[in-house]
C-alpha cells in the first residue's frame, strides 16, 4: 500500500489518481447536463462502466451476490435521484462509491447480523458418524462470487491486497468478521488503495478516525487471514500441474473414489457444506464422512454411488470451481445440486466448500440440468 496514503497525505506524483477529479472531459459533460435534464439513456451511458465494479465492491462488504446485485440497483436509483448534488469536486466514479459504500452501511446497520459466514467460524468440526445437521436457511452464509464480475484493470502493484485476492474465499471470509465500518475502510484504503483522507471524505469521518479503524481491522483480518504473500499467483485452470490436480478430482467425484480423493488433500483441510453448518476437517474425517453419505451406495443419497455426480469447471471467487450435478433418481439426466469452490495449497487441496444452492446456478450462468 502506499505508505504517504496510509498516512492520510495526497497520492504523490507518479501514482495512479482514479478517485480524484480530473479536467471535466466535454463528453462527460456534455452527458452530465443530458442526464440532469431527464436523459435515462445518458445516465445510463455514465454508469453502466462502472456497474460491474460496484458490484464488487458491494459483494465484498456484504459477502452476498444476490445483496450486491440489489445494492448496485439501489446505488444506480440514488445516484439518478441526487445527481444535481454531483458537484465534479471529486470523479463521478468517487461519487458512486461513496453512494454505493453508504448504500451497504445502511442495510449492514438494520441488521440483527452483520456479517455472512462460513460454518468453521459458527460450529465446531463435525462427527463424520453423526447425522448432518439441518440446513440453516437464515441469509447468514457468505456466498460464492462469479469471476466474470471481476474488472480487469491496470492496478496499483502495492496494493495490500490483490484485485483476485481480496474476492478469495479465505479472505472474504475473514474480512466479514470485521465491524461494518472497519470493513468499508479496510476495502477501500487496502484493496481499492484509497488514501485515508479520501476514505474519510467518502465516510463523513476525520482521517484520526480513519486510520484508528484502519489498524484495527488490519489487527483482527491479521489473526484471521494469512496472506500468500507478495507476488503469488492465483491457481490458474490452464497450468498444467493445476490441471491434473483437477482432473483427479474430477475422476475421483464421478468414479466415487474415496481414497483418490483423499489423496488429494491436506491433512487438515477443510469440507463444508453450506446452507448446513456440519463441517468436517482432516483427511480421515472427510474420507469417513464422503464414504458413508456422498460416494456410498446408501445414507442421504440414493442410487449407485459410481456415476451419481457429474461435475463441469465453474471459476468462482478468482479460484477453481465445479458446478456439481447428481444423477436425477427418476431418470433423464443430472440435476444442479451444488456449486463448489476449491482452495489449493501447493499441490494439495485445503478446503472444499460445497454451496449447496440450485439457485446459484443461473447467476454462475450454468444450466439446472444436463443430459444423461
Amino acid at each position: 500500500m502506499n505508505p504517504e496514503a496510509a498516512k492520510g497525505h495526497p497520492t504523490p506524483k507518479g501514482w495512479p489518481t482514479p478517485r480524484t477529479a480530473r479536467p471535466p472531459d466535454p463528453a462527460v459533460t456534455a452527458r452530465l447536463a443530458a442526464a440532469r435534464a431527464g436523459d435515462q439513456r445518458e445516465f445510463s451511458g455514465l454508469t453502466e462502466p462502472y456497474r460491474r465494479e460496484l458490484q464488487v465492491h458491494c459483494y465484498r462488504l456484504l459477502g452476498s451476490v444476490h445483496e450486491a446485485e440489489d445494492l448496485v440497483q439501489e446505488t444506480l436509483l440514488r445516484a439518478w435521484r441526487r445527481l444535481d448534488t454531483y458537484e465534479g469536486r471529486a470523479s463521478f466514479r468517487a461519487w458512486l462509491y461513496k453512494i454505493a459504500t453508504n448504500a451497504c452501511l445502511d442495510v449492514l446497520a438494520s441488521r440483527k447480523r452483520a456479517r455472512r459466514v462460513l460454518p468453521p467460524t459458527t460450529h465446531p468440526a463435525a462427527d463424520p458418524n453423526a447425522a448432518v445437521m439441518a440446513p440453516i436457511m437464515e441469509p447468514i452464509w457468505l456466498e460464492p462470487f462469479p469471476d466474470e464480475w471481476l474488472v480487469e484493470a491496470a492496478l496499483n502493484p502495492e496494493t495490500r491486497y490483490a484485485a483476485h485476492e481480496s474476492v478469495s474465499l479465505a479472505f472474504l471470509a475473514a474480512l466479514q468478521l470485521l465491524p461494518p465500518r472497519q470493513r468499508a475502510v479496510l476495502v477501500l484504503c487496502d484493496v481499492l488503495d484509497w488514501s485515508a483522507r479520501e476514505a474519510a471524505e467518502l465516510l463523513g469521518l476525520t482521517v484520526s478516525a480513519v486510520n484508528s479503524a484502519l489498524h484495527r481491522a488490519r489487527v483482527t483480518l491479521g489473526k484471521h487471514y494469512h496472506a500468500q504473500g507478495p507476488g503469488a499467483a492465483p491457481t490458474r485452470p490452464g497450468d498444467e500441474a493445476t490441471r491434473a490436480l483437477l482432473h483427479k478430482y474430477v475422476r475421483a467425484w464421478e468414479a466415487a473414489d474415496v481414497d483418490g480423493l483423499v489423496a488429494l488433500l491436506k491433512e487438515e483441510a477443510v469440507f463444508t457444506m453450506p446452507p448446513s453448518p456440519s463441517w468436517y476437517r482432516g483427511r480421515a474425517p472427510i474420507g469417513a464422512f464422503v464414504a458413508s453419505t456422498i460416494f456410498g451406495d446408501e445414507g442421504m443419497f440414493s442410487g449407485k454411488a459410481a456415476g451419481r455426480w457429474r461435475l463441469t469447471p465453474a471459476r468462482a471467487n478468482a479460484q477453481p470451481a465445479f458446478a456439481l450435478y447428481e444423477r436425477d433418481p427418476s431418470g433423464g439426466g443430472y440435476r444442479a445440486f451444488a456449486l463448489q469452490v476449491l482452495t489449493f495449497d501447493g499441490d494439495q487441496l485445503a478446503e472444499v466448500a460445497n454451496f449447496i444452492d440450485a439457485a446459484l446456478f443461473a447467476r454462475f450462468g450454468l444450466p439446472a440440468q444436463l443430459e444423461a
